[in-house]
């Protein structure tokens, strides 16, 4: 597309001329992304303004800056609101693509997850882009359409929200016309204000669905199940309800906590499929992407084949590490929300574990009022399903420890941050145990996880264990204060 037809489907006005020149590189919002024919973004963000970044990203090769303000020596699509602008320009780009079909994915928790598993599924059949990582907003969108290219065939659009509204927006970038909604829990309740307006939320991608497109649904969640009155598509029910129409029978797991399953459902014959990655939680999120992938024209054995062997395509999602010196790390700390956590905690219960179950917990953030309460019950959580040791990273999980404690099934410890919790890990973890790692991405368990990872690390030099064996009391860790008696973090 050139300079000027950019101009033209944003709105933006093209200073510094080159409005013959044509952006055939990467779209980014990233400088450091830039190469020769990029257009950069710059956003203004919270602790940055893009602005200043826009001269290396010229000098790495962008041919044009889109941004709210002129940019010296280089053609710049000034514009009053940069994210309408891109949202528009991505939308452009839809347009232009005659043969794409979108699938939009949304969920309080699984995203990810379905959406990586759902792009390795279509890759088997055609060109597919997929959102990196987690990218999911008004930002996150436009950037993953911003890949499409003549030969993409299809588009996974994963769409997630912090309000009402969010997701309509998402629709008219990457109108679908296939929607899975996964899950209705307590992810960003704070923000939300309860959970029908989560589910009111999330029921807007599959009212964006056209008559002629299909909505995948969740039979097993009654809030999303709802989602089905009054919408102008198809509806496919999934799930292990026996009104699903496509359902998951005979449910086994394997020692690593991978299920298998009988898929029986309409005129299918019934079929055996087996998962890759770990959680009981997967049949759910497999259901999902079986039924999109159908929708598509994707055959049956393909799918099964592709579900078989696809691991984890994103970072910090049931990452399963095996130490040379026997101990297990699962790090699944990218992000949590109750529901989120039980399910970790589920699949780590489902493990067979010769040694003893490790959970190193942090705390969920964008709870509102109702963190105390979620943060004590992921605790006795955790011991009913079974963890022998917990860890609780951080102040909010002070009441994860709280709710552990209070059932006197195990052990368990506080500790301030992550550096205090990998000494006391170092000196805690011993062959065959399984540890599992679990919190929402600002608490940073998930660089914990990778640390831990490693082949026997070393513990932080000013950390030593006492004659007698045991641990040591460590900066950070507090062992004597009652874990109810903290002052809680409210702006989590």
């Amino acid at each position: 597309m050139t300079l000027g037809e950019i101009a033209s489907v944003t709105g933006a006005r093209l200073t510094g001329g080159g409005s013959d020149v044509v952006v055939d590189a990467r779209v980014t919002t990233d400088s450091r992304e830039c190469v020769p024919g990029s257009l950069y973004v710059a956003r203004r963000g919270e602790h940055a303004d893009g602005h200043d970044f826009a001269p290396s990203a010229v000098a790495a090769g962008a041919v044009a800056v889109l941004g709210e303000r002129p940019v010296a020596d280089v053609p710049t699509l000034v514009t009053d609101d940069v994210q309408t602008a891109f949202g528009r320009l991505a939308r452009a780009v839809v347009d232009r693509s005659a043969d794409l079909t979108i699938l939009g994915v949304t969920g309080s928790s699984g995203k990810t997850t379905v959406k990586d598993l759902l792009s390795a599924v279509l890759a088997t059949s055609g060109s597919t882009v997929a959102p990196l990582n987690s990218l999911n907003g008004e930002i996150g969108v436009p950037l993953t359409v911003c890949r499409i290219e003549e030969s993409t065939r299809f588009l996974v659009a994963e769409m997630g929200a912090r309000g009402i509204g969010h997701i309509a927006y998402l629709t008219t970038i990457a109108p679908p016309t296939v929607a899975v909604v996964l899950n209705v829990g307590l992810a960003h309740v704070g923000e939300f204000g309860s959970v029908d307006n989560i589910a009111l939320a999330k029921s807007e991608l599959p009212r964006a669905v056209p008559a002629g497109g299909v909505a995948v649904l969740n039979r097993d969640d009654p809030a999303v199940a709802a989602m089905a009155e009054g919408l102008d598509c198809r509806v496919v029910m999934v799930g292990e309800h026996e009104q699903a129409d496509l359902r998951a029978a005979d449910v086994a797991l394997d020692g690593r906590g991978r299920a298998s399953y009988t898929l029986v459902g309409g005129d299918l014959t019934p079929v055996s499929v087996t998962l890759a990655q770990p959680g009981r939680h997967q049949v759910g999120n497999s259901l999902s992407v079986i039924a999109a992938a159908l929708e598509v024209g994707v055959p049956l054995d393909q799918v099964v084949a592709t579900l078989a062997t696809a691991g984890p395509a994103s970072r910090w999602r049931m990452e399963v590490t095996e130490r040379d010196d026997g101990v297990t790390v699962v790090n699944d700390a990218y992000n949590a929300n109750p529901d989120s956590v039980r399910a970790a905690l589920r699949a780590l219960a489902d493990m067979d574990v010769v040694g003893r179950r490790v959970a190193v917990l942090g705390g969920m953030l964008e709870l509102g009022e109702a963190s105390p309460a979620e943060h004590h019950a992921i605790g006795a959580a955790a011991a009913e399903l079974g963890v022998d040791l917990l860890v609780g990273v951080g102040d909010l999980a002070r009441d994860v420890v709280a709710g552990f404690e209070a059932t006197d099934t195990g052990e368990a410890h506080w500790v301030a941050d992550t550096d205090a919790a990998f000494d006391l890990l170092v000196r805690l973890l011993r062959a065959d145990d399984v540890v599992l790692l679990k919190s929402s991405r600002d608490s940073g368990l998930r660089w914990l996880g990778d640390r831990l990872a490693e082949a026997a690390p070393e513990p932080h030099p000013g950390s030593p264990l006492r004659e007698d064996g045991k641990v040591a009391p460590l900066p950070g860790v507090d062992d004597t204060q009652d874990p109810r008696g903290h002052e809680r973090n409210s702006n989590a």
